[in-house]
Protein backbone atom coordinates (compact mmCIF):
# COMPACT_ATOMS: atom_id res chain seq x y z
CA UNK A 1 0.00 0.00 0.00
CA UNK A 2 3.06 2.21 0.86
CA UNK A 3 4.59 1.50 -2.69
CA UNK A 4 1.12 2.73 -4.20
CA UNK A 5 0.44 5.76 -2.28
CA UNK A 6 3.98 7.07 -3.15
CA UNK A 7 3.18 6.13 -6.93
CA UNK A 8 0.02 7.91 -6.78
CA UNK A 9 1.89 10.90 -4.79
CA UNK A 10 4.97 11.33 -7.51
CA UNK A 11 2.76 10.98 -11.05
CA UNK A 12 0.67 14.04 -9.34
CA UNK A 13 4.13 15.63 -7.90
CA UNK A 14 5.26 15.56 -11.70
CA UNK A 15 2.47 16.70 -13.19
CA UNK A 16 2.14 19.61 -10.69
CA UNK A 17 5.79 20.66 -10.86
CA UNK A 18 5.15 20.74 -14.47
CA UNK A 19 1.85 22.97 -14.01
CA UNK A 20 2.53 25.04 -11.19
CA UNK A 21 5.09 23.33 -9.30
CA UNK A 22 5.02 22.41 -5.55
CA UNK A 23 5.71 18.55 -6.27
CA UNK A 24 7.45 18.33 -3.20
CA UNK A 25 4.28 19.40 -1.06
CA UNK A 26 3.23 15.79 -1.92
CA UNK A 27 6.19 13.02 -2.23
CA UNK A 28 8.06 14.57 0.53
CA UNK A 29 5.38 13.84 3.49
CA UNK A 30 4.56 10.47 1.67
CA UNK A 31 7.92 9.48 2.28
CA UNK A 32 7.97 10.36 5.64
CA UNK A 33 4.29 8.65 6.04
CA UNK A 34 6.57 5.86 4.25
CA UNK A 35 8.81 5.42 7.24
CA UNK A 36 11.84 7.04 5.93
CA UNK A 37 13.69 9.29 8.48
CA UNK A 38 13.29 13.04 7.26
CA UNK A 39 16.23 13.91 6.31
CA UNK A 40 16.74 10.87 3.97
CA UNK A 41 13.44 12.01 2.71
CA UNK A 42 14.88 15.13 1.69
CA UNK A 43 17.33 13.20 -0.35
CA UNK A 44 15.12 10.27 -1.55
CA UNK A 45 12.77 12.87 -2.92
CA UNK A 46 15.43 14.90 -4.78
CA UNK A 47 16.22 11.95 -6.69
CA UNK A 48 13.17 10.41 -7.27
CA UNK A 49 11.80 13.75 -8.79
CA UNK A 50 15.21 14.47 -10.75
CA UNK A 51 14.50 12.64 -14.00
CA UNK A 52 10.74 14.08 -14.13
CA UNK A 53 12.66 17.59 -14.55
CA UNK A 54 14.12 16.80 -17.74
CA UNK A 55 10.81 14.92 -18.68
CA UNK A 56 9.23 18.43 -18.37
CA UNK A 57 12.31 20.04 -20.09
CA UNK A 58 12.22 17.86 -23.29
CA UNK A 59 8.65 18.93 -23.62
CA UNK A 60 9.53 22.58 -23.28
CA UNK A 61 12.62 21.95 -25.72
CA UNK A 62 10.91 24.49 -28.42
CA UNK A 63 10.66 27.15 -25.80
CA UNK A 64 14.39 27.97 -24.84
CA UNK A 65 16.10 31.29 -25.55
CA UNK A 66 19.30 32.88 -23.74
CA UNK A 67 18.85 35.74 -21.93
CA UNK A 68 19.73 38.61 -23.02
CA UNK A 69 23.13 39.43 -22.08
CA UNK A 70 23.22 36.23 -20.32
CA UNK A 71 24.65 32.61 -21.53
CA UNK A 72 22.42 29.21 -20.91
CA UNK A 73 26.10 28.23 -20.16
CA UNK A 74 26.46 30.88 -17.08
CA UNK A 75 23.13 30.13 -15.62
CA UNK A 76 23.46 26.27 -15.40
CA UNK A 77 27.41 26.76 -13.65
CA UNK A 78 25.34 29.22 -11.23
CA UNK A 79 22.79 26.56 -10.49
CA UNK A 80 25.24 23.44 -10.30
CA UNK A 81 27.48 25.52 -8.26
CA UNK A 82 24.79 26.29 -5.79
CA UNK A 83 22.98 23.09 -6.00
CA UNK A 84 26.60 21.15 -4.82
CA UNK A 85 27.04 23.95 -1.80
CA UNK A 86 23.15 23.38 -0.71
CA UNK A 87 23.63 19.31 -1.20
CA UNK A 88 26.58 19.38 1.37
CA UNK A 89 25.10 21.71 3.79
CA UNK A 90 22.39 19.16 3.93
CA UNK A 91 25.39 16.56 4.79
CA UNK A 92 26.62 18.64 7.45
CA UNK A 93 23.19 18.76 9.12
CA UNK A 94 22.71 16.65 12.54
CA UNK A 95 19.34 14.52 11.48
CA UNK A 96 17.91 16.06 14.77
CA UNK A 97 18.11 19.40 13.63
CA UNK A 98 16.77 18.59 10.16
CA UNK A 99 13.61 17.36 11.87
CA UNK A 100 13.32 20.69 13.57
CA UNK A 101 13.93 22.53 10.70
CA UNK A 102 11.25 20.40 8.41
CA UNK A 103 8.18 22.31 9.79
CA UNK A 104 10.22 26.04 9.08
CA UNK A 105 11.65 24.82 5.43
CA UNK A 106 7.94 23.49 4.23
CA UNK A 107 6.30 27.04 5.77
CA UNK A 108 8.64 29.04 3.74
CA UNK A 109 8.10 27.22 0.71
CA UNK A 110 4.75 27.19 1.50
CA UNK A 111 4.32 31.23 1.71
CA UNK A 112 6.43 31.65 -1.29
CA UNK A 113 4.42 29.60 -3.57
CA UNK A 114 1.34 31.61 -2.18
CA UNK A 115 2.73 34.86 -2.50
CA UNK A 116 6.08 35.19 -4.74
CA UNK A 117 3.63 34.84 -8.19
CA UNK A 118 2.32 38.05 -7.01
CA UNK A 119 5.09 39.99 -5.41
CA UNK A 120 6.94 39.21 -8.39
CA UNK A 121 4.80 41.53 -10.70
CA UNK A 122 5.03 44.39 -8.11
CA UNK A 123 8.45 44.30 -7.11
CA UNK A 124 9.16 44.51 -11.33
CA UNK A 125 7.32 48.07 -11.19
CA UNK A 126 9.60 49.31 -9.28
CA UNK A 127 13.22 47.43 -10.44
CA UNK A 128 14.61 45.33 -12.47
CA UNK A 129 18.00 43.22 -12.22
CA UNK A 130 20.87 43.09 -14.27
CA UNK A 131 23.30 39.98 -15.99
CA UNK A 132 25.31 39.77 -12.44
CA UNK A 133 22.41 40.58 -10.33
CA UNK A 134 20.79 37.41 -12.23
CA UNK A 135 23.82 34.79 -11.88
CA UNK A 136 24.46 35.75 -8.31
CA UNK A 137 20.37 35.36 -6.91
CA UNK A 138 20.50 32.26 -9.01
CA UNK A 139 23.73 30.45 -7.30
CA UNK A 140 21.92 31.87 -4.46
CA UNK A 141 18.60 29.90 -5.30
CA UNK A 142 20.86 26.90 -6.11
CA UNK A 143 21.92 26.51 -2.84
CA UNK A 144 18.20 26.25 -1.21
CA UNK A 145 18.04 24.20 -4.28
CA UNK A 146 20.29 21.60 -3.41
CA UNK A 147 19.03 21.87 0.20
CA UNK A 148 16.10 21.15 0.00
CA UNK A 149 14.22 23.13 -3.23
CA UNK A 150 10.27 23.48 -2.28
CA UNK A 151 9.22 26.24 -4.65
CA UNK A 152 12.17 26.91 -5.89
CA UNK A 153 10.70 26.95 -9.34
CA UNK A 154 8.46 29.57 -7.63
CA UNK A 155 11.39 31.48 -6.41
CA UNK A 156 13.04 30.90 -10.12
CA UNK A 157 10.17 32.44 -12.06
CA UNK A 158 10.41 35.74 -10.03
CA UNK A 159 13.94 36.45 -10.30
CA UNK A 160 13.61 35.77 -14.12
CA UNK A 161 10.45 37.96 -14.04
CA UNK A 162 12.75 40.97 -12.73
CA UNK A 163 15.23 40.08 -15.26
CA UNK A 164 13.60 41.18 -18.64
CA UNK A 165 10.56 40.30 -20.65
CA UNK A 166 11.15 36.82 -21.42
CA UNK A 167 8.23 35.05 -22.39
CA UNK A 168 6.22 33.08 -19.53
CA UNK A 169 6.61 29.46 -21.83
CA UNK A 170 10.38 30.77 -22.19
CA UNK A 171 10.81 31.04 -18.50
CA UNK A 172 8.95 28.14 -17.71
CA UNK A 173 11.48 26.31 -19.56
CA UNK A 174 14.70 27.64 -18.17
CA UNK A 175 13.10 26.78 -14.84
CA UNK A 176 12.52 23.46 -15.81
CA UNK A 177 16.37 22.71 -17.09
CA UNK A 178 17.73 24.68 -14.42
CA UNK A 179 15.95 22.88 -11.52
CA UNK A 180 17.68 19.64 -13.40
CA UNK A 181 20.92 20.82 -12.63
CA UNK A 182 20.31 21.74 -9.47
CA UNK A 183 18.76 18.43 -8.34
CA UNK A 184 21.12 16.67 -10.64
CA UNK A 185 24.22 18.10 -9.01
CA UNK A 186 22.62 17.46 -5.57
CA UNK A 187 21.33 13.72 -6.60
CA UNK A 188 24.87 12.78 -7.09
CA UNK A 189 26.41 13.86 -3.62
CA UNK A 190 23.27 12.13 -1.91
CA UNK A 191 23.95 8.76 -3.71
CA UNK A 192 27.33 8.99 -3.05
CA UNK A 193 27.27 9.86 0.44
CA UNK A 194 24.12 6.56 0.89
CA UNK A 195 20.89 8.63 1.89
CA UNK A 196 18.86 7.40 -0.30
CA UNK A 197 15.87 4.79 0.23
CA UNK A 198 16.19 3.11 -3.66
CA UNK A 199 12.94 0.37 -3.06
CA UNK A 200 10.38 4.03 -2.43
CA UNK A 201 12.99 6.85 -4.54
CA UNK A 202 12.38 4.04 -7.60
CA UNK A 203 8.95 4.28 -7.88
CA UNK A 204 8.62 8.00 -7.54
CA UNK A 205 11.36 8.07 -10.24
CA UNK A 206 8.94 6.07 -12.74
CA UNK A 207 5.82 7.91 -11.47
CA UNK A 208 7.18 10.92 -11.58
CA UNK A 209 8.73 11.00 -15.00
CA UNK A 210 5.22 10.29 -16.74
CA UNK A 211 3.32 12.82 -14.24
CA UNK A 212 6.34 15.22 -15.69
CA UNK A 213 6.23 14.24 -19.59
CA UNK A 214 2.35 14.62 -19.87
CA UNK A 215 1.76 17.29 -17.02
CA UNK A 216 4.20 19.78 -19.16
CA UNK A 217 2.41 18.89 -22.38
CA UNK A 218 -1.01 19.51 -21.14
CA UNK A 219 0.02 22.53 -19.07
CA UNK A 220 -0.99 25.32 -21.38
CA UNK A 221 -4.42 23.61 -21.22
CA UNK A 222 -4.77 23.46 -17.34
CA UNK A 223 -6.53 26.03 -15.30
CA UNK A 224 -3.49 27.50 -13.57
CA UNK A 225 -5.54 28.98 -11.21
CA UNK A 226 -7.15 25.85 -10.07
CA UNK A 227 -4.16 23.71 -9.72
CA UNK A 228 -2.11 25.98 -7.51
CA UNK A 229 -5.67 26.00 -5.13
CA UNK A 230 -5.02 22.62 -4.99
CA UNK A 231 -1.28 22.61 -4.28
CA UNK A 232 -1.77 25.55 -1.73
CA UNK A 233 -4.39 23.40 0.56
CA UNK A 234 -2.24 20.41 0.39
CA UNK A 235 0.97 22.59 1.43
CA UNK A 236 -0.81 24.57 4.28
CA UNK A 237 -2.28 21.22 5.70
CA UNK A 238 1.40 19.33 5.44
CA UNK A 239 3.11 22.12 6.95
CA UNK A 240 0.38 22.59 9.89
CA UNK A 241 1.13 18.50 10.52
CA UNK A 242 5.23 18.85 10.38
CA UNK A 243 4.34 21.37 12.63
CA UNK A 244 2.37 19.41 14.90
CA UNK A 245 4.69 16.24 14.10
CA UNK A 246 7.79 17.80 15.36
CA UNK A 247 6.48 20.01 18.57
CA UNK A 248 3.35 18.42 19.67
CA UNK A 249 4.18 14.98 19.08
Amino acid sequence: MDYLLLAGAALIAGTMNAVAGGGTFITFPMLVYAGVPPINANASNAVGLFPANFASAWAYRHDYKNFEGVSFRALAIAGVGGGLVGALLLLLTPAPTFEVMVPWLLLTATLVFIFGPRAAPKLHTYFTIGPSALLAIQFIVSIYGGYFGGAMGIVMLAVYSLFGTMTLNTMNATKTLMAGFINGIAVVIFIIADMVWWPQTLVIIVAGIVGGYFGAHFARGMNQKVVRGIVIAISVGVTVAFFVRTFAG
